[in-house]
C-alpha cells in the first residue's frame, strides 16, 4: 500500500466519529448493470431498488415507497427520533433526455417546526459515496456502518440530515442516477444528471401521502462535494427544468464545478479511486467516448476501471489512494494529459462545468481555502462567475490549516462549517431574506 493511503487510518476513524459514509460496493461483475443483480460485495441489494420495466411520464412521479427503518432511532411519545423515514423510488430525466429511475429516502421530522410558514422541505444531495449500488445514501440511513470483511462502509451524510431533522425541517435525500437502483452504473459528478436528481427528490416527496410539506412548503437545497456540485447545477438548472420547485436557498459546499481542474487535483491523492468512477460514468452518459478510452486505457487500466465501479469511498481509500492515473494507460500519460490531446474530452467536460448560467435563488458557496482535493479556487470562481451574472451569493471561505492529507483538507471545512451552513439554510426557510458578499469577492481569499 503506498505511503499517503496508510494516513487514512486516521481519517476513516475521524469519518467514523461522525457516522461518515463509506459503503460496500456491487459485485465484481458489475451489479449496477441488471436487475438480476442482488448482491454487490456480499451486501444484499434489496428487491425494491430494481426499477420497473415502464416508468411514468412525468418528472417527479413517485414510482413506490416503503418504510425505511432508521438505524438511529429512539421512540417518542409522538412517533420515533428524530423522525419517520420513507424509502422512495421516483422517476427523473438523464442527461440523454432519458427516463430513468431513482432512488431516495424522505424523512418527516418529529420536531416541530418553529420557523415562519408551513414546515419547509430540504433536498440532501450526498457527498461522494462510491458507485457500488450499496453505496446508496438512502442505504446508509439504515446501515451506518457495515464492515463484512469485504467492505468498510460508514455513513457520513446522516449527520447533515439528523441536524435538519432536529431543526423541524423535512428532509429528501437522492441516492443519485444510477446509485442502489440495478439497471445503470451511478453517473458520478454528472451535472444535469445530479440536478434533476435532487429537483425531482423535492417533487416525490411533496406527493408522498406521508409527507406533512405540500407545494407551499418552502424548499432549499443542501449539499457538499459531490453534493455541492449537485445542489449548485440544480440551483441553475431550477428555473428552466423545475419551474414548479421554487428555492428559497441553496448551499453548494466544496463544489467540484470544474472538472478538469477536480481531475488534476485527485490524481495520485487520496481520492484517486474517483477517477474510475468519473470516467465510468462519462462514458454511460456519452458512449462516443468509448473509442478514446479504448485508445487509452490499457488491460490494468481496464481492471481497475471494473473494480472501481462496485466500490464505495471506504473501499477506493485503501485500494486506490494514492495511485496515479499513468498506472492505466498504455502511453503512460495520465488522465489529465489525454483530456489535453483530445478535444471530444474538453468538449464533453465544458458541457459538466458549473458557473455558465444564473442561479434563480439565493446561493450559499462555501470553500476551504485549504482544499487540494476538490481545489479551493475552482470553487471560488464559481462564485465569482455567478457573482458577474447578477445572482445572490453568500460566499464563505473557510480557512483552516493543511494537515497534510488531501482527504482531511477537504471534509475539514465540511464539519467546521455545516453548523453555519444548516443556519443560514434554515434562515432562507423561514422567509428571513438573504444578503450578498458579491460585493467583497476582490478582497476574499
Amino acid at each position: 500500500m503506498p505511503p499517503r493511503p496508510r494516513m487514512l487510518a486516521a481519517a476513516i476513524a475521524a469519518a467514523l466519529a461522525v457516522g461518515a459514509q463509506a459503503v460496500p460496493a456491487a459485485a465484481a461483475d458489475g451489479a449496477a448493470t441488471g436487475p438480476s443483480a442482488t448482491t454487490s460485495r456480499g451486501i444484499e441489494i434489496p428487491a425494491f431498488y430494481t426499477p420497473p420495466s415502464e416508468l411514468p411520464a412525468a418528472d417527479g412521479t413517485l414510482i413506490r415507497s416503503e418504510p425505511l427503518p432508521l438505524a438511529l432511532s429512539l421512540p417518542g411519545i409522538d412517533g420515533p427520533l428524530p423522525g419517520r423515514a420513507t424509502r422512495l423510488m421516483y422517476k427523473s430525466t438523464d442527461a440523454n433526455g432519458a427516463a430513468v429511475a431513482v432512488t431516495g429516502a424522505y424523512i418527516e421530522p418529529a420536531a416541530r417546526w418553529r420557523g415562519d410558514g408551513p414546515r419547509p422541505l430540504v433536498a440532501v444531495a450526498p457527498g461522494t459515496m462510491g458507485q457500488g449500488d450499496q453505496c446508496a445514501a438512502s442505504m446508509a440511513l439504515e446501515h451506518p456502518l457495515r464492515l463484512n470483511g469485504q467492505t468498510v462502509s460508514v455513513g457520513y451524510e446522516d449527520l447533515s440530515v439528523y441536524r435538519l431533522l432536529l431543526r423541524g425541517v423535512a428532509v429528501a435525500v437522492t441516492d443519485y442516477v444510477g446509485l442502489g437502483t440495478t439497471d445503470r452504473l451511478h453517473t458520478y459528478v454528472n451535472r444535469v444528471d445530479g440536478a434533476h436528481a435532487v429537483l425531482d427528490a423535492v417533487r416525490a416527496a411533496r406527493s408522498l401521502d406521508s409527507a406533512s410539506v405540500t407545494s407551499e412548503s418552502r424548499v432549499g437545497l443542501f449539499g457538499y462535494s459531490q453534493g455541492g456540485g449537485a445542489t449548485a447545477a440544480a440551483a441553475e438548472l431550477q428555473p428552466s427544468y423545475a419551474p414548479d420547485v421554487e428555492l428559497s436557498g441553496t448551499y453548494a459546499g466544496a463544489p467540484p464545478a470544474d472538472l478538469t481542474e477536480v481531475t488534476e487535483a485527485i490524481d495520485g491523492g487520496d481520492l484517486a479511486g474517483a477517477l474510475g468512477w468519473s470516467l465510468n460514468g462519462f462514458l454511460q452518459t456519452e458512449p462516443a467516448l468509448r473509442p478514446i478510452a479504448d485508445r487509452y486505457i490499457d488491460e490494468a487500466g481496464g481492471k481497475a476501471l471494473k473494480d472501481l465501479s462496485t466500490m464505495c469511498v471506504g473501499d477506493a481509500l485503501f485500494g486506490y489512494g494514492g495511485r496515479s492515473s499513468t498506472d492505466w494507460t498504455k502511453t503512460g500519460q495520465s488522465l489529465g494529459d489525454i483530456i489535453r490531446a483530445e478535444p471530444a474530452l474538453q468538449a464533453f467536460l465544458a458541457e459538466q462545468r458549473i458557473g455558465s448560467r444564473k442561479p434563480g435563488s439565493p446561493v450559499r458557496v462555501a470553500t476551504g481555502t485549504g482544499d487540494d482535493l476538490v481545489p479551493h479556487a475552482q470553487a471560488r470562481r464559481l462564485a465569482v462567475e455567478w457573482c458577474d451574472k447578477g445572482a445572490k451569493v453568500t460566499y464563505v471561505p473557510v480557512v483552516l490549516p493543511g494537515v497534510g492529507s488531501g482527504l482531511l483538507n477537504h471534509f475539514a471545512p465540511l464539519l467546521a462549517d455545516q453548523g453555519n451552513a444548516v443556519s443560514w439554510l434554515t434562515d432562507r426557510l423561514s422567509g428571513r431574506p438573504a444578503g450578498s458578499n458579491c460585493w467583497s469577492m476582490p478582497v476574499q481569499p
